[in-house]
């Protein structure tokens, strides 16, 4: 702990972002550019406080509390704060493989349990953390880092998002011979046409391949799994497999009207917007682009929110978002104590931008949706609603209908953005494998072995619909115990 006086002599300061009028004009990350020196006054604010809770990646109420990855935070907070960049990115690669990603985009349930945040402002940890690896690459000192020796034993990952990515760095980095099967045309799963490009710009993540290639690691794009090749040929094929295929079935919203033409899933919206992007497209031209509509977003999350903000970059003519929850208090209530993930209100980016271009926040809490509305052509043209309680029935809140709320309001494109139901069933249909009752592809935590000898899982497909960070802890995490399975020991974390 370099400046034990460092949280009452420095306010909170974490990376700002771009003003929301101005970011909304175009596609790129939403952040500033760090300061270093400011970066490092940060870093005093950490008190290593001997009850580092910011590392402990704990479930408390269902919700993450700390980093799950298990970040050394105060140690490269101590860091920064001295100047010691690179002795700093060392211990971030240590336990996180990916920085640049959750320094992005995670939520920071490490600054939820921050101790400093219990009578101040947390310390900027999520900021720390992006600074730290974007200096190091800025620096060069990222550099690839290919296995002295092979073990002889080959790996196939199906599935390159943060789990499968994670899952294979880890495998190469003990001298397997890993090969990543994905179906879509670029590597990244979630992080490459999940999450638009003003949270996670493409380049950060091809950087990052591009890394991971050079280090040996054989990328397969275009090639589905259970489709275009034999979940089963694989097994024969390979020592072992690790299947990280995320929970991809959306949740559907089966109320009259669900098959007009303008009611999409969220992720046809921010897939078809990412490869426009990419490919070079103009964006607002592709017939589910939001320009001139009035767009209406179901569910209240992450991708709720990146629906919000891309329809805005689209031109739209309004948007609204909808949320059956109630609104959160402006501070954490009594049955949401620290180090719990705090349940407040605040404005996500998507958020801020809408409040700032038309005065009010988007959302529309306790709010449900009855029916979608067509035209004489079967084209979306409104959407009816009603107001919810909550009500305790059985032992259980559901949400009911408030009687005579009813209400009608215009709409040419619904974004239904209510989370995920579980994998598909393809590969483990196939392969045999043991589902949980969620339709998960079966397998403890810990161990990560599916009822198939030599096949493991990781990520969404096991745990469900989760945040990045806790794909990277089990993809590090199978990864282990795969060479484990292999070599009969691991030295892997």
């Amino acid at each position: 702990m370099g400046k034990p006086t460092g949280f009452l002599e420095y306010e909170r300061n974490p990376i700002p972002d771009r003003p929301p009028l101005k970011r909304v004009q175009d596609w790129d990350e939403i952040h500033e550019p760090f300061d270093a020196d400011k970066i490092q006054t940060q870093g005093a604010r950490c008190m290593d406080c001997g009850t580092p809770y910011c590392h402990t990646g704990m479930l408390l109420s269902n919700m993450a509390s700390g980093c799950p990855v298990n970040n050394l935070i105060p140690e490269w907070n101590d860091l920064v704060y001295h100047g010691r960049w690179r002795e700093a990115l060392e211990r971030l690669h240590k336990t996180n493989n990916f920085p640049e990603f959750t320094g992005r985009v995670c939520p920071a349930p490490c600054e939820g349990s921050c101790v400093l945040g219990v009578i101040e402002p947390p310390v900027t940890i999520k900021s720390i953390e992006c600074a730290i690896i974007d200096m190091g690459f800025e620096k060069g000192w990222v550099t690839p880092e290919p296995p002295a020796e092979r073990t002889g034993k080959k790996v196939a990952v199906v599935g390159s998002g943060p789990a499968g990515l994670a899952a294979a760095d880890q495998l190469n980095k003990v001298g397997h011979q890993v090969t990543v099967y994905e179906r879509a045309d670029r590597i990244g799963g979630l992080l490459m046409y999940g999450i638009p490009n003003m949270k996670l710009e493409k380049e950060v993540v091809q950087r990052r391949v591009d890394l991971m290639a050079a280090e040996g690691i054989e990328f397969q794009t275009g090639v589905e799994v259970g489709k275009d090749l034999s979940a089963k040929q694989l097994t024969e094929d390979f020592d072992s497999v690790i299947l990280c295929c995320g929970a991809t079935k959306p949740r559907d919203l089966p109320v009259d009207g669900r098959g007009l033409n303008g009611v999409h899933f969220a992720m046809e919206l921010l897939t078809r917007n990412t490869q426009g992007l990419l490919e070079a497209k103009d964006v607002t031209s592709f017939d589910i682009a939001a320009k001139g509509k009035d767009v209406v977003v179901i569910g209240g999350g992450d991708t709720g929110t990146d629906c919000v903000g891309t329809s805005l970059r689209h031109g739209c003519n309004s948007i609204t978002q909808l949320e059956i929850m109630p609104r959160p208090p402006d501070e954490r209530a009594a049955s949401n104590p620290w180090p719990e993930w705090p349940k407040v209100y605040w404005l996500d980016y998507g958020q801020e931008e809408a409040k700032e271009l038309n005065g009010e926040d988007p959302r529309r809490y306790l709010t449900g949706t009855k029916k979608f509305i067509g035209d004489a052509d079967g084209n979306l043209k409104s959407l009816l609603t009603y107001d919810i309680e909550w009500k305790e029935q059985d032992g259980r809140y559901t949400p009911t209908e408030v009687p005579g709320s009813e209400r009608e309001i215009p709409c040419q494109l619904a974004l239904l953005a209510m989370g995920f139901l579980g994998p598909e069933d393809t590969i483990a249909e196939e392969l045999g494998l043991d589902r949980d009752p969620r339709s998960n592809v079966q397998a403890e935590y810990g161990k990560f072995a599916t009822s198939m000898e030599g096949v493991f899982t990781a990520g969404d497909m096991r745990r469900g619909q989760s945040l990045v960070v806790w794909a990277i802890n089990e993809g590090r995490a199978a990864a282990r115990e795969c060479d484990r399975y292999l070599m009969g020991t691991t030295k892997l974390p």
